[in-house]
């Protein structure tokens, strides 16, 4: 079977969906905000939401009410980079989300969490035991949603092609994913064990969690990468996001 756009309903899809930019002071790197949209049969899984949308209409509630400020600046965010928008470009309504994917609790991946009420959080165990998303610095303004939830004590394969993998360090309960499609195409999303390459040959995570459990995270996706000969996506990487396909076109 196929969907009405002639995509295999049997297969997995991968959407880059394009929640802004952001410029990080103490270097000037201007990174992307992603979150990105997975299609496997009946699954529809969104990774990941965001800033909050209030950002959108009022940049400056990130250093009013977040206390962002402190580490850089919003350059872009408007309307059409709303989350809900990305996701009508692909033609998926909010509803329609079957997972709830979260790679970990910061603010720029938490920001639309509360807005998918109707579909199973999936998150790390080691995240989920805060007792708050850890949202940014000491601020700590959402509560965990409360809806149903998939806690992951292990590498879970969530849906056909689709295989979260533990990746602890940056944060306590840190997930990135492998996808893999029937041509024997794959990606691994790194989310923010990998931010960009600097951190695997510079900084050598210095800012994490547990630096030493960040490095062994990100060989391991370095290495898994290789061997799969997999398309690897950074979480936030200034030279990458430019060239990466945004919705509605797709990864996969």
């Amino acid at each position: 079977m196929t969907t009405a756009d002639g995509f295999p309903s049997d297969d997995v899809s991968l959407t880059i969906l394009d929640l802004g930019l952001f410029e990080v002071h103490d270097d000037g790197r201007l990174i992307g905000i992603p979150a990105y949209l997975i299609r496997s049969g009946p699954a529809l899984l969104l990774v990941d939401t965001g800033f909050p949308a209030a950002y959108a209409h009022d940049p400056a509630a990130a250093g009013r009410s977040d206390g962002l400020d402190a580490f850089g600046v919003i350059r872009a965010l408007d309307a059409t980079q709303t989350l809900v928008a990305q996701l009508a470009r692909c033609a998926v309504a909010p509803a329609m989300i079957t997972h709830l994917v979260l790679t970990h609790s910061h603010i720029d991946h938490v920001g639309g969490l509360h807005a998918f009420p109707g579909a199973t959080l999936v998150l790390d165990r080691a995240e989920r035991a805060a007792p708050r998303p850890l949202y940014w610095g000491d601020r700590r303004p959402l509560a965990w949603p409360d809806q149903p939830q998939h806690l992951i004590d292990a590498d879970t394969r969530i849906a056909p092609g689709v295989t979260l993998l533990r990746t602890p360090g940056h944060t306590p309960g840190h997930l990135s994913l492998l996808i893999e499609a029937r041509d024997g195409r794959s990606v691994v999303l790194a989310a923010d064990a990998i931010s960009r390459p600097h951190e695997l040959t510079e900084d050598r995570f210095a800012g994490a969690w547990d630096p030493a459990l960040a490095r062994a995270s990100a060989r391991r996706l370095v290495a898994l990468a290789a061997e799969r000969r997999a398309t690897l996506i950074y979480g936030h990487d200034p030279a990458q996001w430019p060239s990466l396909p945004k919705a509605p076109a797709r990864v996969l």
